[in-house]
């Protein structure tokens, strides 16, 4: 992939699109692709990080994975589409991974250690706020969804969880002009985001379809209706 073709996608990012242009640079000069295949592990919670990924084409999974009793349980929070980046958490408090992380499909990821990561920050004091931005956007993101859990009725809820992701979160720089119509997300998938079951999901997903709003295809949803997504997610 060339570094031309990089830069254009991580440019659609909100984030990488609003820095400044010697950091970005930088992250170009200094960052190094990895493919995974779909199913391959990236890093497992408690793993030593080792700097930021952001993905350039695929989708990443964000699992959660708990022993209870004598069984281990395993949840998929959220999916990670290109330009986000992830595994920032780490770059702060130099902690262990807090989760695990998947390609849900085959990926290409665009990686900047951890040392270089150091190095760039040593020299440049003023980039660590650059890096919190990062982080805040997240922050924003986790304590919205804890809201609309505790708020809002699951209709609502899955409505908004599917605005959110074909805006891509609100964290692309172009999310207010573009919208993806078609997201590649199980129902499955959608029930483990949302923590609700599989079978509330598909219930309220066919009410949606026989509103107009969404149809329904074989592993993913095609909008319909931004609009009246809009109207049933409570948000203008």
């Amino acid at each position: 992939m060339q570094i031309e073709h990089i830069q254009l996608i991580l440019n659609r990012g909100r984030w990488f699109s609003n820095l400044p242009a010697p950091l970005k640079q930088w992250l170009l000069d200094y960052g190094q692709l990895k493919t995974l295949t779909a199913g391959q592990r990236l890093f497992s919670r408690g793993d030593q990080a080792d700097g930021i990924y952001a993905v350039l084409k695929g989708s990443m999974q964000v699992v959660g994975a708990s022993k209870f009793g004598a069984e281990d349980k395993q949840v998929m929070l959220t999916l990670i589409d290109p330009p986000d980046w992830f595994g920032e958490i780490c770059l702060f408090d130099r902690q262990p991974r807090t989760h695990d992380a998947l390609a849900d499909s085959a990926c290409t990821l665009f990686h900047v250690r951890q040392g270089m990561l150091d190095m760039v920050c040593q020299e440049h004091p003023q980039y660590w706020r650059d890096f919190g931005l990062l982080l805040t956007q997240k922050v924003r993101l986790i304590f919205g969804a804890i809201e609309d859990a505790a708020l809002l009725p699951t209709p609502i809820r899955l409505a908004r969880r599917i605005l959110l992701m074909a805006e891509g979160y609100g964290i692309r720089a172009d999310s207010g002009q573009l919208s993806s119509r078609v997201l590649h997300v199980s129902q499955d998938k959608l029930s483990d985001m949302l923590a609700v079951s599989r079978q509330t999901i598909n219930q309220i997903l066919k009410e949606m379809e026989g509103e107009g709003i969404l149809a329904l295809r074989r592993g993913s949803i095609e909008i319909m209706s931004m609009d009246l997504l809009r109207d049933k997610s409570h948000i203008k």
